[in-house]
């Protein structure tokens, strides 16, 4: 353990890839290039605010340097930079993209692997267009608890080491309504064996760069699919189907315990299946498969929960259409978007099969699931709350499960037992129950709890931040004596409450 300058830095994105000739400067297209150099905006005040030591022990890094991990100067070894990207969002192509407000320290030597150091909210790059490169406590404080309860969760996802405030204000417009306020500047250093995404090959593919694409592919493959060859057609397909794999089951976890990501723009997608980007997402309370906490997609619903398996078919071929130039024969990439479907179709009938207590799925459980699925919104249900009280019920009665339900006393209960009864059947009377605790969490992190932590945090005490990233570390136990506070449906409160119900993308 020691400090960051005592981390085995690498750079080997920087060293295989075409860059910027210019560090930093103005906002501007760069064309060519993979990235540009460009340095952290140092801090007025940095003060560190949460901090996570499973990360540190990875690292093999103490607790400190808040100056540093809140866009101070960077330590010997370190070379900064920002990635340039290009993505579809919402469905329409958005040109250049890149990291407007994140910063790469760069690659670090570990036991687990060569992990990469970026800080998100540490100042302006080439690539932040109209912004200010900033990002807010508010936030902050929601990317660093999500990643962190999303690993604990089983959910591949990026990481979070630490969040430090900056002691500047910055100024937003939460909702993009005109009503801007200043807010505490914050920053959080998250943790991914890269940050390269879809849109990554997308801005070389669409601009008709194959050389720099070419580059691109080959650096990724080496230093992350190590197993894959990208010399022939037959090994572009091999590797895409990987990410296709990967993609695949990452979202079969967000199903599983009612993630929504809320923005799953191509730029926002990661090329080693990991939860990217935390920002206006949001937990099923009741279990609704067309709500979208984006108040950005509020029109459309393009990513509402129960779409989430089509966008990522969806995004997985505009990353195949952008490696296409590279081969010889483009068309035998569409066994790669079947190999998704299908991929999707497993994981996602041996999620359902698990959370039930089924110990092998067979194709008439397609009927109970979507018997289920159609009864679960009948009346408004707590998604996590229902399926971790389906653990332990002892008969199939649907009394035992009323503290799942917002109205009690509109239940459809008839229905709701001929259900129960033909699902114990199918167990016979004896669910797996440890497979159903391990598949169903009883803690998520909820949109009011992380409300809760912010309203807190900006007064300056971190404490339910605390209790909560502690709470989430095991979010399958039981934890009785928080039960009262957490293991509770939606308070009334957090109904229309922005930042609970409302998210935007400055969330």
């Amino acid at each position: 353990m020691g400090p960051l300058s005592s981390l085995k830095w690498l750079n080997h994105f920087l060293t295989d890839t075409p860059g910027d000739s210019q560090i930093g400067g103005p906002s501007r297209q760069v064309p060519g290039a993979c990235w540009s150099r460009v340095l952290p905006t140092p801090p007025p005040n940095a003060k560190l605010q949460l901090w996570s030591n499973e990360i540190a022990h990875t690292l093999g890094l103490n607790k400190g340097e808040a100056e540093t991990l809140a866009g101070g100067k960077p330590v010997d070894g370190m070379d900064t930079y920002a990635q340039r990207y290009g993505g579809h969002q919402f469905g329409n192509w958005a040109g250049q993209l890149g990291d407007g407000r994140a910063i790469t320290l760069g690659e670090v030597e570990t036991d687990s692997g060569v992990l990469e150091l970026q800080l998100k909210g540490a100042g302006k790059t080439p690539y932040s267009r109209f912004a200010d490169g900033k990002a807010v406590l508010r936030s902050s404080i929601r990317e660093f608890l999500c990643s962190e309860a999303m690993h604990h969760l089983g959910v591949p996802t990026t990481r979070a080491l630490s969040l430090a405030t900056t002691g500047e204000e910055v100024l937003r417009d939460m909702m993009y309504d005109g009503n801007r306020e200043f807010e505490q500047g914050a920053v959080v250093c998250r943790i991914a064996p890269s940050f390269i995404r879809f849109g990554s090959f997308q801005i070389h593919g669409l601009m008709r760069d194959n050389e720099t694409l070419r580059t691109l592919v080959e650096h990724t493959v080496k230093n992350h699919f190590p197993d894959c060859n990208v010399d022939s057609d037959e090994g572009i397909i091999q590797w895409t189907k990987v990410i296709a794999k990967n993609t695949a089951e990452m979202i079969a976890h967000w199903m599983r315990v009612g993630f929504v990501h809320g923005v799953m723009n191509t730029d926002n997608m990661s090329v080693h299946g990991l939860t990217i980007d935390y920002g206006p997402y949001g937990w099923l309370e009741d279990y609704n498969p067309g709500w979208t906490p984006n108040t950005t997609d509020s029109s459309h619903r393009r990513y509402r929960y129960g779409n989430q398996p089509q966008i990522g078919a969806w995004n997985l071929a505009r990353l195949l259409e952008a490696v296409s130039p590279i081969m010889d024969n483009p068309d035998k990439l569409k066994e790669v978007l079947e190999f998704y479907i299908s991929s999707y179709e497993e994981y996602n009938d041996n999620m359902w099969a698990a959370k039930l207590g089924i110990t092998e799925f067979v194709e008439s459980d397609n009927e109970l699931i979507s018997e289920l699925n159609v009864l679960l919104q009948k009346v408004e249900t707590d998604m996590t709350i229902f399926f971790r009280e389906l653990c332990k019920i002892e008969q199939p009665d649907i009394n035992e499960l009323k503290f799942a339900f917002y109205d009690e006393e509109n239940i459809p209960a008839t229905e709701w037992n001929l259900w129960l009864a033909k699902w114990w059947t199918r167990v016979d009377s004896n669910p797996d129950r440890e497979l159903m605790r391990q598949n169903n969490p009883k803690y998520v992190l909820r949109n009011w709890m992380a409300q809760l932590a912010i309203d807190a945090a900006e007064k300056e005490d971190y404490s339910i931040c605390e209790a909560i990233f502690d709470l989430l570390k095991s979010p399958y136990d039981e934890h009785h004596k928080q039960e009262t506070e957490w293991y509770q449906k939606r308070p009334e409160w957090a109904r229309h409450r922005v930042g609970c119900s409302m998210l935007s993308c400055s969330s």
